[in-house]
């Protein structure tokens, strides 16, 4: 059978989902506790790769397996066999046409900042710090330019693997609560990097350092050196993946705010 399953972790402590020759990546921890509760080897499709120290509230995978457990029995089984920092959210069991990325229609990441004056050492690793008020309206004009279909090669990694630049940006929401502020982002897939890049050219308009029409203006480079410093990885998050009504998989159970 098909089971597809949700999944949260904090990534501080991983070098990102996909396995890796160095370092621990959460699919292998995760490939083994199903494995252990399946009783046979186990592997996983994830919706979307995150990257070294990002975080998920609402990842997505799926596996095909001979083994038959009911839906608690997966969850609570594989949470047995898991460190605390990653946790199954739910299990349920899908027909062989659902795949876990290539059903997948949409998916969201949110970045978070903290805009206050003092840095805070509880959210050091969720949190991105700036000391220096942001302009999150500037932003937020800046950051509607870059909705719609583009080439997004100004904001991919030089290592992406990626066969094409060009993706649908369906929405980008710059939001402040009070010290936080929070850049929302909705696309039908990413490139590596992509919405750390875009961060770090909206946090330099929010900044005043670039004007708004900046961000149009180093996309339509297509140049990635044009677009300056990448925001860290600790204040990102893949908080929701959108997948067709028919599959009737759960929606995020995520209790994040802003992703923390």
């Amino acid at each position: 059978m098909r089971v597809a399953f949700g999944i949260e972790y904090d990534g501080t402590n991983y070098v990102g989902w996909q396995r890796q020759k160095t370092g621990v990546g959460v699919q292998a921890l995760v490939e083994e506790a199903v494995s252990a509760v399946a009783d046979e080897s186990v592997k996983t499709t994830c919706a979307g790769r995150t990257d070294a120290g990002v975080h998920a509230s609402a990842q997505v995978v799926h596996i095909d397996s001979e083994s038959e457990r009911s839906e608690r029995g997966w969850v609570l089984g594989i949470n047995s066999n898991l460190p605390d920092d990653i946790n199954v959210t739910w299990a349920k069991q899908v027909d062989d046409a659902f795949h876990a990325r290539f059903s997948a229609t949409g998916r969201t990441y949110r970045y978070v900042i903290l805009n206050q004056p003092v840095r805070s050492a509880l959210l050091r690793r969720r949190a991105w710090w700036l000391y220096e008020d942001l302009d999150e309206r500037a932003m937020q004009m800046a950051a509607n330019e870059l909705i719609g279909r583009h080439d997004f090669s100004a904001f991919r990694a030089a290592g992406c693997q990626a066969a094409t630049p060009v993706r649908d940006m369906l929405s980008i929401s710059v939001r402040r609560d009070g010290r936080w502020v929070s850049i929302t982002v909705v696309a039908n897939a990413f490139l590596q990097h992509m919405v750390r890049n875009i961060t770090g050219v909206l946090v330099a308009i929010g900044h005043g350092e670039q004007s708004v029409g900046w961000a149009k203006t180093v996309m339509d480079s297509q140049n990635r050196t044009k677009g300056g410093v990448a925001a860290p990885p600790h204040g990102l998050t893949l908080v929701d993946v959108d997948y067709p009504d028919r599959f009737g998989l759960p929606q995020n159970s995520g209790t994040d705010r802003f992703g923390l």
